[in-house]
């Protein structure tokens, strides 16, 4: 063979690539190489790092604790307490040394001490000292009170107390405002001045033995001026201190005037009274009108309204009557909507206006709801005794349990008139005025109802309103008032036995005829159903009959339900007119479950509306609570034959089970057998097997194992796992039952040795053949298997 041959035959069968390509897969293998040499170096290099011991790292040294307070604040606390020190001393020895000294000596020592004082702040101020300043002059304003009181106990001790406290007051107030203006770096005298004016009124009223109202005027008047210098001033502890003194003053004033209003017993006293609640009022509506914030504005205005209001009550209570009162308050709250509308007003003022006469139709309406509440709530109690009152009026028909509420004339009148208010107010607030509408309406609302109550009109007459009101409400865009008002009127007619049977029948009427209306069907249909309901039980209950003779009078409810729920189709309203229907059906079965036979009519009948609601395609699952009902119905039926043999309450169970098994798998071949036929099967063939276990003769054994048998050959000759297993186990069971006596009598024949050779011969026998046992086993259980 040539040389050229042979190597061309070897490189074919080599595959050796040309020499460029092999250079490049040579130069691709040791860049790979090199990567991982690289990749190993890197990781050895890690674990030689990690291997080594770790020396702790020293803590840093603890740093040198920094000062706990700062500079200033330790001058202020020193300035503070060398103030506190010097005052304390200069008080021991005013009470203590003051009486060794002389008339000059005692002048000598106080006016010194106290110029020097007074005077040391301005060389301080001057070197920049600003706090030892202002420490030094409230060390000096204490020294000016020492020094009045020095004078009062040295020369002026014959004065009376209270009226020199008054006068000491007023000249130290004017005394410190002016060193303060003289000083004006110093912020200290001018508030401690403000302070000590807020004292001399009020200590000249008490030394001139002014009455309360005298006393009341002279913090109002405080107060007032408070305010008057609160809103000429800027600067921030001059206006906090007037602010706190306008708003404690004026409250305590008013405090004051209101006890005063409240206990009032003659015109001249309540006038002054009220004089003097106006004036707060007027405080706070000029305060409320030039104050900047909003919030703090409208509340203020709030306090003023409720004055006003407060002011023009105090008068009119003294004239009228107590229940009265009330109503007196209300159309003076009522009052201030006329300054809500007066565009002159800051929008603060008259939102605050606004508010306060809310509050006072609020409170007035807290006021009337023992009426609303005796009204509503009272016709509850004739559920508990119905058809028991011989009534002479309407309010005896609304007070079966609770007592009637005095004013209740003045109540409904609160209740006519705000609800007035509502209906006519102007709210220009898109949220705010479908409330009111909405507010106006309940108002009416409640004081319709109760309205023949606090007329005592005759019990037909307060019939006929509350009708009306029904009637009005259903056809209005109020359907839930409508119902509640019609449920008020059913617990009312329940009193009496006509008006019962005529109201129900009206509201069934009434709520049929409302159910037309689309937007009303799904409350008034089920209302009417609800009423129709109600009706029945009145109607049997009139004629005498048993309850279970009603329950059957009752069953014409859930056929109506079902009639118009298939009617209604997809509406909304079809699934709580099935639910009322429903509740009818069950409210039927409990009238009628201690009459066994009537039970069973009843169980049977609804099954049959169950099963007519089950046509509809949306509707299907009720088929099995039709099936179910009638399945009871036959059952409750074989009780009340007292039929005890148990096969009569299976078989009806477990044929149209396995009909049902047999359909499905007509439709659906792979429906298993235990899916399809499983539960006809137990129920037919268990209870028998139980029964026939404690059963002396032979019929039911019999008969059940020739059931097993066919049931068992039928799952044989069909590959059927279920029919296989309970026919089979039953049939067995059954033969161990027929067998057992005879079993017992060959058991006692037998030696005592025979039992134990042959449980070991049968030991043997399995241990000899047991592989083949387990093949035997597993191929049995693969035919089962296969079998579905």
């Amino acid at each position: 063979m040539p040389l050229g041959v042979t190597r061309a035959t070897l490189r074919s069968m080599t595959h050796i690539p040309p020499p460029a390509e092999e250079l490049r897969l040579l130069d691709a293998e040791l860049w790979r190489l090199d990567a991982r040499r690289a990749q190993l170096l890197a990781r050895r290099a890690w674990l030689v790092a990690s291997l080594q011991p770790v020396r702790p790292v020293p803590p840093p040294p603890p740093a040198a604790p920094g000062p706990e307070a700062s500079a200033p604040r330790v001058q202020n606390v020193l300035l503070l307490l060398g103030g506190v020190l010097l005052t304390i001393a200069a008080i021991a020895f005013t009470l203590v040394s003051w009486g060794q000294l002389g008339i000059a000596g005692r002048a000598l020592v106080l006016g010194t001490v106290t110029l020097a004082v007074l005077a040391a702040p301005v060389a301080l101020l001057r070197r920049g000292l600003r706090s030892t300043a202002e420490s030094v002059a409230g060390l000096g304003l204490a020294l000016t009170v020492l020094d009045a009181y020095a004078l009062h106990e040295a020369v002026l001790t014959g004065t009376d107390g209270t009226g020199y406290a008054a006068v000491a007051a007023a000249v130290l107030a004017a005394l410190w405002a002016a060193y303060g203006r003289g000083l004006g770096a110093l912020r200290l005298p001018s508030p401690a001045g403000l302070v000590a004016a807020q004292l001399p009124l009020v200590l000249w009223s008490v030394a001139q033995g002014a009455d309360p109202y005298g006393v009341a005027t002279a913090l109002l008047v405080t107060a007032g001026l408070d305010a008057v210098v609160a809103f000429g001033v800027t600067a921030g502890a001059v206006r906090v201190t007037v602010t706190a003194g306008a708003y404690g003053l004026g409250g305590w004033g008013v405090l004051t005037a209101g006890r005063l209003s409240w206990t009032a017993t003659g015109p001249g006293a309540a006038a002054r009274a009220a004089a003097l609640l106006t004036f707060a009022a007027v405080i706070a509506l000029v305060a409320a009108a030039r104050l900047a914030e909003p919030a703090v504005a409208t509340g203020t205005a709030v306090a003023g309204g409720l004055l006003l209001v407060a002011a023009g009550g105090g008068p009119l209570r003294v004239f009228l009557s107590a229940g009265w009162a009330v109503p007196a308050h209300l159309a003076l709250g009522v009052a201030l909507l006329t300054a809500v509308r007066a565009d002159r007003l800051p929008e603060p003022v008259r939102q605050g206006l606004l508010r306060a006469s809310a509050a006072v139709q609020a409170l007035a309406l807290l006021w009337s709801v023992p009426l609303v509440v005796v009204t509503l709530l009272g016709p509850l109690g004739w559920a508990l005794r119905p058809w028991s009152g011989e009534l002479s009026g309407a309010r005896a028909a609304v007070t079966v349990h609770t007592p009637w509420p005095p004013c209740t004339g003045q109540a409904l009148l609160v209740l006519s008139a705000v609800a007035g208010v509502l209906a006519v107010s102007d709210l220009r607030h898109d949220t705010w005025r479908p409330r009111a509408r909405t507010g106006a309406l309940l108002l009416a609302w409640a004081a319709c109802l109760a309205l023949p109550a606090v007329l005592d009109v005759p019990y037909p007459a307060a019939l006929s309103v509350v009708a009306a009101v029904t009637v009005a409400a259903a056809f209005r865009p109020t359907p839930w008032l409508a119902l509640a008002t019609s449920l008020h009127l059913a617990f009312l007619s329940l009193a009496t036995q006509p008006a019962t049977l005529t109201v129900l029948s009206a509201l069934t009427l009434l709520c049929a005829t409302a159910s037309r209306w689309p937007r009303l069907t799904p409350v008034a249909a089920t209302a009417a159903l609800g009423y129709a309901t109600a009706l029945a039980c009145a109607t049997g209950a009139a004629a005498d009959w048993p309850p279970s003779h009603t329950a059957l009078l009752l069953l014409c409810v859930p056929v109506i339900a079902a009639v118009s729920a298939a009617r209604l189709g997809a509406s909304p309203a079809a699934l709580p007119v099935e639910a009322a229907g429903a509740a009818a059906a069950t409210l039927a079965l409990g009238l009628a479950v201690t009459d066994p036979p009537m039970l069973a009519t009843v169980l049977a009948a609804c099954g049959a509306i169950a099963a007519a609601t089950a046509a509809r395609p949306e509707r299907r699952r009720a088929g099995h609570a039709a099936a179910v009902l009638f399945l009871l119905a036959t059952w409750v039926r074989l009780a009340a034959w007292e039929i005890t043999t148990p096969e009569a309450y299976t078989l009806p169970v477990a044929v149209p089970a396995l009909l049902v098994g047999a359909w499905r798998r007509h439709r659906d071949p792979l429906t298993g057998s235990w899916t399809a036929y499983g539960a006809g099967l137990a129920t037919a063939l268990l209870p028998s097997l139980a029964a026939a276990w404690s059963d002396p003769e032979w019929t039911r054994p019999l008969l059940l194992g020739a059931a097993a048998l066919l049931v068992t050959l039928l799952g044989a000759r069909h590959r059927l796992r279920a029919p296989l297993v309970l026919g089979g186990s039953v049939l067995v069971l059954d033969a161990l039952h027929e067998l057992a006596p005879y079993l017992v009598q060959v058991a006692d024949a037998l030696p005592r040795w025979v039992p134990p050779a042959l449980a070991g011969v049968l030991l043997l026998a399995v241990g000899a053949t047991y592989e083949r046992r387990i093949r035997d086993v597993r191929h049995v259980r693969e035919v089962l298997e296969r079998m579905n």
